[in-house]
């Protein structure tokens, strides 16, 4: 018997689809134009947006696993991106994992 709470249930993928949409919103890119640094965090940025997409393309189709394992994928990258100083999150340990 799965554990209360552990059910993949269209419900829980699309809040974590909503929290990641509001991290998307809430971040600004950290370093200044033309550093490798900027380049690495549009990097970031465009593999989170691309995950993201994912996520909601594979919940509307009804494919829970999918979806979930994207949109956990994109936020991963949010997360990676402003622990290392790429996102300015205004010190949101909400939305994102921060170092400290």
């Amino acid at each position: 018997m799965a554990a209360k709470g552990s059910a993949l249930t269209e419900e829980r993928v699309e809040k974590y689809i909503s929290i990641t949409s509001e991290a998307l919103d809430k971040l600004r890119i950290s370093p200044p134009e033309r550093s490798f640094n900027r380049r690495l965090a549009e990097d970031f940025l465009r593999m989170a947006k691309a995950y993201h997409e994912d996520a909601k393309e594979f919940a509307a189709k009804g494919d829970l696993v999918n979806a979930f394992a994207c949109v956990n994928y994109a936020h991963g990258w949010l997360d990676a991106g402003a622990r290392v100083g790429l996102f300015d999150v205004g010190g949101d340990d909400r939305l994102f994992t921060l170092f400290e």
